[in-house]
């Protein structure tokens, strides 16, 4: 485990305020196609945070499949694990890692279930067996095999050979709508720059204007 003793030099190419965009949503999309082009694996995945009923915290890894300024919408079975907690608790956490670039975006805030045509449309939008899938699996519930598992999604498939998937009513879009989002640059000797968006109350809009800050590392 020689990754526990690195200490690796993270460059003096700087994040100052002036390069951001006073839309971090505008800036996030930015910093998505710049991991696009770096050719980052999965640059949509983010890890997301939620906590259930105990008080528990639980993360998981999901894919960001839209963004523009409502929000960032992601895709679920509202039965998971994910998807009680968000229905006790939707206040979530969410953090994007592009980490060869030295590169972070962290963002908070509320998850919503968008509306039934977007759910709609997105499932629309998926591969055939992806949609079989959201009807072949309980998510998060114990299954005694992985040949269980497979002979679920064989009995869904033939169920619907050559016929239109409709979407589950249990699973669909949330959209989380955000109230603070950090874009993190690392930096040498572990002086990062971090650089802080967070929603205002204001006349200007429903959802307030954004105010940036930075942060110490």
């Amino acid at each position: 485990m020689d990754s526990l003793n690195r200490h690796e030099d993270y460059g003096q190419v700087s994040l100052e305020e002036g390069q951001l965009l006073d839309d971090p949503i505008k800036q996030f999309q930015n910093w998505l196609v710049d991991a696009e082009k770096a050719e980052i694996y999965e640059p949509n995945a983010f890890v997301l945070g939620t906590v259930d009923s105990d008080n528990q915290p639980r993360s998981r890894t999901v894919l960001l499949k839209g963004v523009d300024e409502k929000g960032f919408f992601f895709a679920s079975n509202f039965l998971s694990r994910k998807g009680e907690a968000l229905e006790l608790n939707n206040k979530v956490s969410g953090v994007f890692g592009w980490y060869s670039m030295y590169r972070q975006v962290l963002i908070q805030g509320l998850a919503e279930k968008v509306d039934p045509s977007e759910s709609d449309e997105y499932h629309a939008s998926r591969p055939h067996d992806s949609q079989v899938a959201a009807w072949s699996s309980k998510q998060s519930s114990p299954i005694e095999s992985r040949q269980a598992l497979d002979a679920q999604f064989d009995e869904a498939l033939k169920r619907f050979e050559g016929a239109e998937v409709p979407r589950p009513d249990f699973w669909g879009g949330y959209r989380i709508v955000p109230s603070r989002i950090e874009f993190w640059k690392g930096r040498s000797n572990r002086m990062h720059d971090r650089i802080e968006f967070y929603r205002t109350l204001s006349q200007d809009g429903p959802h307030g204007v954004w105010i940036s800050q930075r942060l110490q590392p």
